[in-house]
């Protein structure tokens, strides 16, 4: 099973696409997780793809779907995958039908004070990239990673004015998606807002699973 998972930063895309990926048996392909690595690796793209990170904008369309085509070539992908962070704009969608066919895109959805209240209290431990949320999810010790005791770091887009600039960059770029996946039939949704455990279970029911 091919998937597209579409929401707003801090809808918990990642977290059901984790999960469903491993109940699966499929890759969990998250943009965003590649190009923090290419930053981290100070490649060529890292270094492109940092300010723009920083800022809250969007990686170009170009250098995104070069680095997804690659992607889904790999072995792991055979049995399918899910997409989490592309498309983000109706141009990475087009492409992505060039080399890839979608079974279903899945679109998450909550209020944008729910969203700005996950993704603020989101801390990393950078070395890991083990996550915690300072409400919802903390570390044994405030600050302090559970496992190496190392600090933890806030993000600079999980800070609250980034976040605003990214939910308005996801209105413009990224929402008019549901209504391209909508024409095509294949959009489901998913109420975000309930707990973890109950909105992966209105994911399974979405898919027929």
């Amino acid at each position: 099973m091919n998937l597209v998972f579409l929401g707003p930063p801090g809808a918990g895309k990642g977290t059901m696409a984790t999960r469903l990926a491993d109940d699966l048996g499929v890759p969990h392909i998250s943009t965003g997780d590649i190009f923090r690595a290419a930053v981290a690796n100070a490649t060529e793209l890292g270094k492109q793809v940092k300010a723009i990170m920083e800022s809250g904008g969007l990686v170009p369309d170009e250098l995104t779907i070069a680095l997804v085509e690659e992607r889904l070539k790999e072995s792991d992908t055979a049995k399918g995958y899910i997409l989490d962070g592309f498309p983000r704009t109706i141009p990475q969608a087009e492409a992505l039908d060039g080399f890839a066919s979608i079974d279903h895109a899945v679109r998450f959805v909550l209020e944008e004070a729910e969203l700005i209240k996950r993704l603020s209290g989101r801390r990393v431990h950078k070395p890991s990239g083990r996550t915690y949320h300072v409400e919802f999810n903390p570390p044994k010790v405030a600050g302090k990673d559970d496992l190496t005791g190392e600090p933890l770091i806030q993000r600079p887009d999980d800070q609250e004015e980034s976040i605003r600039n990214r939910l308005e960059v996801y209105e413009e770029q990224t929402a008019p998606l549901v209504s391209y996946y909508a024409d095509k039939g294949t959009m489901v949704t998913v109420d975000a807002a309930p707990k973890p455990d109950d909105v992966y279970a209105s994911l399974k029911t979405a898919l027929g699973l």
